[in-house]
């Protein structure tokens, strides 16, 4: 219970700073003896309130993203979770064992080339609101489907679709973090996913780490917190796809 309480803690954190939360939970969900959908459902859960905490911290920085409201954004990665999620539901649990490195490694790519894709792109196409809402809707089918390094993903592509910094791209990004794992959320709770012995410990130190994520991402620099969840998901995708394929 203390590994499943640090764990969340470690993701709580980690979502408020960068994104990448699940790379904590998820290993040391499936390390106690949950089959991966189940984990990742109880993950999903065990984070929520962390993400929730970190929004409010960030409440007051809200504004449009490219043009877009910030509430239609939601709203789409709203409906876009809810789709991912009952996705999630309908996956054999084998088929998951095997999709979920191929997921990790995309979130690692989006992480290791994500800017420089964003700035090559930015400098040939010319990107309006209805693309943001079409990647939104992507984003938000991912994330309610496995979540794993969505974050980073909205890290890189608002910074192509929008042309803000990672420091002014905090807010938007942890609201649409926290609206999508709420839909998920409900789909999971209502067909018996989560496993709530785990996901308590897991909620409490979610919601400390968020708290406190969201507090130190206002002075800690950008390249240590991407560096940092770099090595995290390099090291959860490495051991994912030798628990899959070895």
């Amino acid at each position: 219970m203390l590994m499943i309480f640090a764990a969340g803690t470690l993701g709580g954190a980690m979502n408020a700073l960068a994104g990448g939360g699940t790379f904590a939970t998820l290993p040391a969900l499936i390390a106690i003896g949950l089959p991966a959908n189940i984990a990742n459902a109880t993950s999903n859960v065990a984070l929520l309130p962390g993400a929730a905490a970190s929004a409010h911290g960030y409440r007051d920085e809200l504004a449009p993203l490219g043009g877009v409201d910030w509430r239609v954004l939601a709203a789409v990665t709203f409906v876009a979770g809810l789709a991912g999620s009952i996705l999630l539901v309908l996956t054999p649990t084998r088929a998951f064992d095997l999709i979920i490195p191929w997921l990790l490694l995309v979130a690692l790519a989006a992480m290791l080339g994500g800017k420089r894709a964003a700035d090559w792109l930015a400098a040939r196409v010319t990107i309006g609101p209805r693309t943001l809402l079409a990647v939104q809707a992507l984003l938000g089918v991912y994330g309610g489907y496995f979540g794993g390094g969505v974050g980073l993903m909205m890290t890189a592509l608002y910074g192509l679709l929008a042309g803000i910094g990672v420091r002014a791209m905090f807010a938007p990004r942890t609201m649409m973090l926290a609206v999508a794992n709420s839909a998920a959320a409900l789909v999971f709770v209502a067909t018996g996913m989560v496993r709530w012995p785990a996901a308590l410990p897991m909620i409490a130190g979610a919601i400390l780490g968020g708290w406190g994520g969201a507090l130190v991402g206002r002075a800690l620099p950008p390249l240590l917190v991407r560096w940092w969840t770099l090595a995290v998901t390099g090291a959860t995708t490495a051991v994912f796809f030798a628990r899959a394929y070895g």
